[in-house]
């Protein structure tokens, strides 16, 4: 296979020595501890913590920080029905086969009835139960846009202090509003199968903006031809400049068939990323978008804890709607008694 035994895609962060039963440390500290050491059981009570917004997942987040910054992220999104839960079973065979720790979430819809996953089982992942090198882990969607579990940029970063070397998050499907996947991967694979209707139109919904690499899956079905000629189509209509050529690969994911042409085309993404900074910018955008939704998050907290509930808000509401109030001027004001002059 093509792909090259390291993985090189941001700075090395040295690794604390493990800590000791001496050490005076925290339950939080202790956590983190164990999930760093290879303790599924601490991993998977990282990543509900930080899902489910306990209390102490900032703690735990803040824990995991300094452990990260190494793995290398693979977003794959897609239409629903394009095959990319059997591509992604394909990717995640092929790293570990080839040494590399690898850790999976995959973004199911939400359970009408339990609010959890609705594909939670992962069935296709249970000849992996038992290797300790690998985690795969289901998130609910929760009503989020984006295509992406509110809390699945945390529980990568959780994924990743653990030591895996590689990330690959599966989105629930690709639109308008699905790019959230561009923002978190490094690298972002848009899957797409042949006889799925209008190709163009779907092409059309974000998608050119954030496809590093085209994955057309079921490849041995009629109209694949069809479907990169419209790629290439609007390929050329794009903007054109000194940046990264989205490949177009073709793949058979059931049966293994161009995964590793795949893996070879993101094996030159990364030496492209690893180029003029690339990889650093890429990042520090992320970082950049991710911090202002936890300010305001942080804010909104703040605001709840000083009366500002969903009363408080209806009666507010109430009064603008009544031309009582001037929105402008109350928010202002709100703001101010939160954060000051």
């Amino acid at each position: 296979m093509s792909e090259p035994s390291a993985l090189r895609v941001g700075p090395s962060l040295s690794y604390p020595e493990p800590l000791t039963s001496s050490c005076p440390v925290s339950v939080i500290d202790t956590l983190v501890a164990r999930l760093r050491q290879g303790d599924t059981r601490a991993l998977a009570r990282a990543i509900s913590l930080v899902e489910n917004e306990a209390p102490e997942a900032a703690a735990v987040l803040s824990a995991c920080f300094p452990q990260t910054g190494r793995a290398l992220r693979l977003g794959i999104t897609g239409a629903p029905g394009a095959g990319k839960s059997t591509l992604v079973d394909r990717l995640a065979r092929h790293y570990r086969e080839a040494g590399h720790t690898v850790g999976v979430l995959a973004v199911d819809p939400t359970s009408p009835f339990t609010g959890g996953a609705l594909l939670g089982d992962r069935i296709r992942f249970q000849e992996r139960l038992n290797d300790e090198q690998f985690y795969a882990r289901s998130m609910a969607t929760r009503g989020s846009l984006g295509g992406l579990a509110l809390g699945t940029a945390d529980a990568a970063l959780v994924l990743e202090a653990s030591g895996k070397e590689v990330l690959l998050i599966e989105t629930v499907g690709v639109g308008q509003d699905e790019v959230e996947i561009a923002r978190l991967a490094d690298i972002t694979m848009v899957v797409l199968v042949p006889g799925m209707g209008d190709d163009v139109q779907s092409l059309k919904a974000g998608v050119m903006e954030i496809a590093d690499i085209f994955v057309i899956n079921k490849a041995d079905r009629d109209g694949a031809d069809r479907v990169e000629q419209e790629i290439r189509g609007l390929q050329s209509l794009a903007a054109t400049g000194a940046g990264w050529a989205s490949p177009v690969v073709r793949t058979i994911a059931t049966t293994g068939e161009g995964v590793e042409r795949l893996l070879t085309a993101v094996g030159e993404m990364r030496v492209w990323l690893n180029d003029d900074n690339r990889l650093a910018e890429r990042r520090a955008r992320h970082w950049e978008r991710r911090m202002e939704a936890m300010l305001r998050a942080e804010l909104m907290r703040k605001a709840r804890h000083n009366g500002l509930d969903a009363a408080r808000m209806r009666e507010y509401a109430v009064r603008v709607a009544a031309g009582d109030q001037d929105p402008w001027k109350l928010v202002a004001s709100l703001a101010k008694d939160l954060t000051g002059p």
